[in-house]
């Protein structure tokens, strides 16, 4: 199923883990709709600017599969409304750190996380359209519990 011009279902729920653990990661029609959304809104725009394809590490997620990984209960990875995007494992000469600037200057989103020193993005799309525009890095403390701090820079 298409859901933008460069974008389809299939790449916004390809889960390795759900394969591993046999769980469905099928959305329902709402979830769906997020997710036509935050293409439009967030993904086609970036595919645009770089020219290139984007490199999705993970999409949406079943309530069942982000229990499973370990999820944030209220991740909006679970609503269709978020997605982590690791251009760094690709081939062409877009980094992770470009996106983040380019999703902070450019584009309305909910939150933008720098994760791990932009080991790949986080960025959600709100679909109700109260989008915060919050910015964040993850970091792990030296007990490597992983804590967000305000972005800053």
């Amino acid at each position: 199923m298409k859901l933008s011009p460069h974008f389809d279902l299939a790449e916004l729920i390809s889960s390795e883990s759900a394969k591993r653990l046999g769980i469905s990661n099928m959305p329902n029609p709402e979830q769906t709709e997020n997710l036509i959304l935050l293409c439009e809104k967030i993904l086609e725009p970036i595919r645009v600017h770089f020219g290139c394809p984007i490199l999705i590490s993970s999409g949406f997620r079943s309530e069942k599969l982000n229990h499973a990984i370990g999820g944030r209960s209220k991740s909006q990875h679970q609503t269709g409304e978020a997605v982590d995007i690791d251009m760094d494992a690709s081939s062409n000469a877009v980094t992770n750190e470009m996106v983040f600037k380019f999703i902070k200057e450019n584009l309305v989103f909910d939150q933008l996380i720098n994760e791990f020193n932009y080991s790949w993005v986080h960025v959600s799309f709100s679909a109700n359209g109260k989008n915060r525009k919050e910015i964040l890095r993850a970091i792990k403390t030296p007990s490597k519990i992983t804590v967000y701090q305000k972005f800053k820079g």
